[in-house]
């Protein structure tokens, strides 16, 4: 499966954005999905999961309450709703698909990245 993340930007904070995570190559119901980031000299952070059917979520909590996941299998698509933005969620952001389980470990397939910068 080939993903392409974009909706990225430069916002202010308390603004919103919200990123989108387009599928190719396979049904994306075949996948978990999940959205993780990387602040420079940060670990990288998983940041929302979804299973296939999108009945099973988890947040991280440093953006749970704020930050919203979902899915459209029919689109091949995956969104994170973001709002209330902080300065500490700049981070290169990526679309992530898993064939296993909702694990973070178990994410194989990644895109390109998009960057969401947060000024104070």
């Amino acid at each position: 499966v080939q993903l392409q993340a974009s909706g990225g930007g430069l916002v202010q904070a308390g603004d919103s954005l919200s990123l989108s995570c387009a599928a190719s190559g396979r049904t994306l119901s075949t996948y978990n999905m999940g959205w993780f980031r990387q602040a420079p000299s940060k670990e990288r952070e998983a940041v929302a999961r979804i299973n296939r059917s999108g009945g099973v979520i988890y947040y991280a909590d440093s953006v749970n309450g704020r930050f919203t996941i979902s899915r459209d299998n029919a689109k091949n698509t995956v969104a994170l709703q973001m709002n209330n933005l902080k300065p500490e969620d700049t981070a290169v952001y990526y679309c992530a698909a898993a064939l296993r389980n909702i694990l973070p470990s178990s994410y194989e397939f990644w895109g390109q990245g998009t960057l969401v910068t947060v000024s104070s």
